[in-house]
């Protein structure tokens, strides 16, 4: 089957919302956000309902544009720049003021002997300053994918409540389809019994059955309205601004070979993440390499001596010894750190793989299990259950074939909506574990 990723804008047309991150944010973070959207593509295809229906790419807008989460997230930006701002800074210049030979005995007991020296000193810090905007350079990429992976755990969160809601709209259609047979064989089951031609106990069971479906369909009920608030609460609506869900969710997904996937682990979000704390790592090492070595003071200014009303140019210069501190506890802080992330690269390179081939072989199941059921279970139970009701009707079955056969069907219809809702949800989960399109397109 073709992905229907046609019947909704593509990422690249679609525009982020004014206000979530602004620019501050790489604008590959709103694509890794909004493939979530074409991924269940599927489930976006337009059928007739009503007016207020709700789309999952809207669904998905609204979540990224309004959520409060990303609202909080973007101050963590901010004081990101902030620190890259300040790591920029030139070191203030230092005033100072001295005056000299004064209050002592003799000649130096008068002021009019003194000599006043007036400076102004800088730091020096060679190499210091630009390894110190690298790191924070560092740290901004780590901000970023943060940022990213936000964007795509509220998009795929946001997916995972509307596929619920759609998932529940078909359990509710399912339950009214129950119903209306529960109805239905109540009043075959009363027609013969009024015909003394079935005992009046087989009424009383076709009564409970009906009654039974009946407060099913009460509880599915329940359910779809809980499902739409927390769906509207991914973007802070207390009360849904809309009546039902808009969606296909027969319309299984066609995803891209495994070994297509696995080709892709490098680049998701955990692993990137990790390079990027490496980066990090390896940023801080060089700057406390660099920050071991002496820092310069120098100072230049003018001496007034007032005894001979003479005036003259002063300099100096100052430097720490290094010998106690020669950054060596950051330094090894900074190797163990690297170590860390490509010894933790290389572990969660395992676990992503296991997870993948996991999520892909029980979504392949779950795909499976709905076209088989779908082509072949259901269309024969169907069958089944027409020519068992012509037959109860005539006399020639009793009504425990009417009702397994009954039974049998509406179990099917059930397990048929659960898997598709089932490889619907595990195509997100691949989405999120990825970062990527895992649609055929």
């Amino acid at each position: 089957m073709k992905s229907t990723t046609s019947r909704i804008p593509t990422l690249h047309r679609i525009p982020p919302r004014r206000g979530v991150l602004n620019r501050d944010l790489a604008p590959s973070a709103f694509f890794g956000a909004f493939i979530l959207c074409v991924c269940l593509s599927p489930l976006s295809a337009r059928v007739a309902v009503a007016s207020n229906a709700l789309a999952l790419q809207e669904a998905v807008e609204s979540a990224l544009g309004r959520n409060k989460e990303l609202a909080a997230f973007k101050y963590r930006i901010d004081e990101q720049q902030g620190r890259r701002e300040q790591a920029a800074v030139l070191p203030n210049l230092r005033a100072s003021v001295e005056l000299e030979d004064f209050g002592g005995s003799g000649d130096f007991s008068q002021v009019s002997e003194s000599q006043t020296t007036v400076s102004i000193g800088w730091l020096l810090e060679p190499g210091v300053r630009k390894r110190r905007v690298g790191l924070e350079h560092a740290r901004s990429g780590i901000v970023e994918l943060d940022g990213e992976i936000l964007l795509l755990e509220i998009a795929a969160e946001t997916a995972q409540r509307f596929l619920s809601c759609l998932a529940n709209q078909a359990r509710l259609s399912a339950a009214n389809d129950a119903v209306a047979l529960a109805e239905k064989t109540s009043s075959a089951v009363s027609r013969r019994v009024q015909a003394a031609r079935a005992p009046g106990a087989e009424q009383t069971r076709a009564e409970v059955e009906l009654a039974l479906a009946q407060l099913s369909l009460d509880d599915i009920t329940h359910e779809l309205k809980v499902a739409y608030r927390k769906l509207a609460a991914q973007w802070g609506e207390i009360t849904p601004g809309f009546s039902t869900v808009d969606g296909d969710l027969s319309l299984l997904p066609e995803v891209k070979p495994f070994e297509v996937l696995v080709g892709r682990i490098s680049e998701t979000p955990q692993l990137l993440r990790l390079a990027n704390e490496q980066k990090f790592a390896e940023a801080k090492l060089a700057l406390a390499k660099a920050d071991r070595w002496p820092k310069l003071r120098s100072n230049l200014g003018v001496r007034d001596k007032r005894s001979s009303k003479d005036v003259a140019l002063v300099a100096g210069l100052s430097f720490d010894l290094p010998v106690f501190d020669r950054k060596q506890g950051t330094i090894r802080q900074a190797l163990a750190m690297i170590e860390r992330s490509r010894t933790d690269a290389a572990a969660q390179r395992v676990r992503i793989h296991t997870t993948l081939f996991e999520l892909y072989e029980e979504m392949q199941h779950f795909i499976h299990r709905a076209e088989a059921l779908r082509d072949a279970v259901i269309p024969r139970l169907e069958q089944a259950l027409s020519e068992t009701r012509r037959g109860y009707e005539r006399g020639r079955y009793g009504y425990d074939e009417l009702s397994g056969v009954q039974s049998d069907l509406l179990e099917a219809r059930g397990s048929l909506i659960e898997a598709s809702a089932g490889a619907h949800r595990l195509v997100i989960a691949l989405e999120r574990l990825t970062g990527k399109q895992v649609i055929e397109e």
